[in-house]
Order: C-alpha cells, then sequence, then structure tokens
C-alpha cells in the first residue's frame, strides 16, 4: 500500500530512542540466526517458536522434538521471527519511523511493555479467529500494527513522506495515510484476506495499541496533537541592523 520513510518528528521527552533501536536489534539478530542456517534448522525454528493456534489451545500436540519454548511464550516469540528479509524489512521500517515518538510519548519501560503487548494481543485475535489452524504464525506486525495505531493518536497531523505504491513520494498528514492503512487491515480482516497474512493479527494490534497509548502515555502528552509538523527549515542569523544617520539640518549658503 505504502512505504513509510521519514516523518519529521523529532523527540520532546527522551534523549534516544533505543528500546526501539533494541527491538530492531533483535529482530534482525534472530532471523539471522534462524532465517540463515539450513532448511531444517528454519523449519524447527518456525514451529517451535511461532504461535500455533491449535497447539496454544491444546487441539494437537507438537512434537516433543520441536518444542523450544513452552507453548505460551509463543504469544511473544512469533513476533521476533520473520519468514525472509523482505518481511523483516518492511515491519522494522515502520518501527523505525514510528516507533521513537510512541516511545517518547510512553517512556522507554512502558513502552517496551506497550509492544510485546501489542504482540500478544495480535496473536491472540488470531488465535481466537482460527483456533484450530496449525500453520504457525510468525513475525512482528501485530506490535507494528498497534504502534501505527498509537502514532495516528498521538501525532495525526504531522506529514510523513511515504512511497505511495512503491514508487511514488508523497508528504502526507498521518491522518490520511495511517488512517487509511489501519481501514484497509479491517476491510481485509471482515474480507477474509489472503491466506497468508493474518489481518486478525493486525487488527487485534491496532485495538491493543489504541487502548494501552491511552494508559500507558505519559501525563504531560496530549493526545490529537494539533502541531503541523514539517522539516525544520535552517535558520539564517539576521545581520545586526545599522543605525541609521541622524539627519543634519542643511547648509545654509551665502551671507548671514
Amino acid at each position: 500500500m505504502f512505504i513509510p520513510l521519514h516523518d519529521a518528528n523529532s523527540l520532546k521527552r527522551i534523549k534516544l530512542q533505543y528500546v526501539t533501536f533494541g527491538l530492531i536489534a533483535a529482530n534482525v539478530v534472530v532471523f539471522l540466526m534462524t532465517g540463515l542456517g539450513s532448511e531444517q534448522a528454519g523449519i524447527a525454528a518456525v514451529y517451535g517458536l511461532g504461535y500455533i493456534p491449535s497447539v496454544a489451545f491444546d487441539v494437537v500436540e507438537l512434537p516433543q522434538e520441536l518444542v523450544i519454548v513452552p507453548e505460551d511464550m509463543t504469544y511473544l516469540t512469533y513476533s521476533f521471527l520473520h519468514g525472509d528479509i523482505m518481511h523483516l524489512g518492511g515491519n522494522m521500517l515502520f518501527l523505525w519511523v514510528f516507533g521513537d515518538n510512541v516511545e517518547d510519548a510512553l517512556g522507554h519501560i512502558k513502552f517496551l511493555i506497550f509492544y510485546l503487548a501489542c504482540a500478544v494481543a495480535g496473536a491472540a485475535l488470531h488465535g481466537y479467529v482460527g483456533p484450530d489452524s496449525q500453520v504457525p504464525l510468525i513475525g512482528a506486525s501485530g506490535a507494528i500494527a498497534g504502534v501505527v495505531a498509537a502514532y495516528l493518536i498521538l501525532h495525526p497531523r504531522v506529514k510523513i513522506w511515504i512511497l505511495a505504491f512503491g514508487r511514488i513520494p508523497l508528504r502526507i498528514p498521518a491522518y490520511i495515510t495511517l488512517a487509511l492503512w489501519i481501514l484497509f487491515q479491517f476491510v481485509m480482516f471482515a474480507a477474509g484476506g489472503e491466506d497468508q497474512i493474518s489481518w486478525a493479527c493486525h487488527v487485534g494490534g491496532i485495538l491493543a495499541g489504541a487502548v494501552l497509548v491511552l494508559i500507558l502515555r505519559s501525563r504531560d502528552v496530549p493526545l490529537l496533537d494539533r502541531e503541523i509538523v514539517t522539516p525544520r527549515a535552517v535558520v539564517v542569523e539576521q545581520p545586526s541592523a545599522v543605525r541609521p544617520v541622524e539627519a543634519q539640518p542643511a547648509p545654509r549658503w551665502g551671507r548671514q
């Protein structure tokens, strides 16, 4: 639908978004450990760390040799797995552009809680919709969807640079870009969508993000920020003013 590039929305309460950086690093490290090894090891990681509704609801039992963490932990671990570099890159780009300002509004610890809770909510709704599914759910999309929803509630008027349809650069306010993105997730969820994308997971993350940002934000953080944020202009120092020459009486020529 679109690729976010930049939002020009500076941090106001924290100096560095190190939780956002840490989450991106963790996702990259897990991808390198699980996605670049042998195909057998990758499959084992997907089944051992991915969220499988039928396993979580005790409909089926995962073979013991594939069990890596307790099944309840897969509500979180699935969100650090990605199928390929494009899957990883897309999710991390959204987190890079929007995560820092949500972390700024919530604070470091509460943002980490927020992110993980959105991931859990995404998996929970995915499992509720299809409790018999034996297909592992992987990807950070549920958590990212929560971040997008929170950003929209916090900064609807910030102008975001995007690539529309992957090729057309546009600068559009968040209340248009992100609202359309969120609406698209709900429409696809209601319509059934594609089998390879869990729209339920996205919707679960959006709902959790919209609620949790209201609860976890710092007290001094306003909602629906009315300020239009654009890239900072270069400030040119004006030269000091030159004092005007005081007018002198015109000389009188001739005799007095």
